[in-house]
């Protein structure tokens, strides 16, 4: 599926549905990221209303705001050439290639500012998902779906918060799309672009979630999914179903997941310092709001023993992004936004 096809929107008007594009850029030198984020929420209670998200981390200070706009006054727009989204002051033009991202966000403590451009990157850039095969995202299971458009991408810009301007050239990023008809009952996601150290090329990308969804009124046990990128290899670790090979350990503000399938074994751990997160309210269509204790500058490892090649360690100090969702915040990571 192509970049377009997965950013296409899947509104449908009238019912419960939770949909968000969000973009991540990274400094591989330092642990300052960016995230950007539009949604769409709408509800069979009439509610319909866009959010313009950002937060901003820079490995001492962290924060982040979101704005409500009402849905008929932004805009969630496909055509042959990709997607234009406007929420509010949050602009977003994705096409096939990559895209970029512009606007300004303010309380009465603080303002952020942000205009950049990314382009998919040649190593691991290819769009991708955890579920095993297209088909899966069409269907009602999951309850919420993520696809990554653009795994690993070249970024260009700047942002300025409270006056202190970043150049955003030379950092690496990413892509991504989710919706749903609500937000998983709870899960871990990560993602991480893995650089050489010498000229900071990225040469590997990992993303996994473990996560429970609804089926049949009822919540399911954690389910796994783990895809690696190393140059031209990929591993996967993607049947959904395959409950005793997979091992995910959720202890916030720790995850660790061990996964075995056809492509051989895989130990995934990622940490971040709760005082360096934010937490972030995400209201559900039809049931209570849920928090997210998210991360940009979590540390990552990962050990890979392929069925055939050589074993191999993937590491990365601050580039990894990490998300926890609870039903109830955690008082270590605060203010609620």
């Amino acid at each position: 599926m192509t970049a377009i096809a997965q950013n296409t929107p899947r509104l449908r008007p009238g019912g419960d549905h939770v949909e968000s594009w969000f973009i991540r850029a990274n400094d591989p030198h330092s642990p300052r990221a960016v995230w950007i984020k539009a949604t769409v929420l709408t509800s069979r209670d009439g509610t319909a209303l866009a959010q313009a998200w950002c937060s901003v981390f820079d490995g001492r200070r962290t924060k982040a705001w979101c704005l409500d706009i009402p849905l008929d006054t932004a805009r969630f727009e496909a055509n042959t050439l990709g997607q234009d989204i406007e929420a509010g002051p949050l602009a977003i033009t994705l096409t096939t290639r990559g895209g970029d991202t512009a606007g300004a966000l303010s309380d009465d403590t603080s303002s952020i500012s942000w205009d950049f451009a990314f382009t998919r990157a040649e190593v691991g850039g290819a769009p991708l998902s955890l579920l095993p095969g297209d088909r899966l995202l069409g269907m009602r299971f999951p309850s919420n779906k993520l696809v990554t458009p653009f795994p690993v991408a070249s970024v260009a810009g700047h942002l300025e918060w409270d006056g202190e301007r970043w150049d955003l050239g030379g950092w690496h990023g990413m892509q991504g799309h989710n919706w749903g008809s609500e937000h998983s009952p709870e899960y871990a996601w990560g993602h991480c672009v893995f650089t050489d150290t010498g000229d900071e090329t990225p040469f590997a990308v990992l993303e996994a979630a473990s996560g429970r969804t609804r089926v049949g009124g009822r919540v399911s046990p954690l389910v796994s999914m783990l895809v690696i990128r190393r140059g031209e290899q990929e591993y996967r670790f993607d049947r959904v179903l395959d409950l005793w090979r997979q091992e995910p350990h959720l202890d916030f503000p720790h995850w660790t997941l061990r996964m075995r399938g056809r492509d051989g074994s895989a130990v995934l751990r990622m940490s971040a310092a709760p005082e360096q997160m934010v937490c972030l309210a995400y209201r559900n269509p039809a049931r209570a709001t849920s928090y997210c204790l998210n991360s940009k500058t979590a540390a990552v490892s990962a050990h890979v023993t392929p069925i055939n090649g050589n074993a191999f360690e993937l590491r990365s100090a601050h580039g990894g992004a990490l998300e926890f969702l609870l039903p109830q915040p955690v008082p270590a990571v605060s203010p609620i936004v």
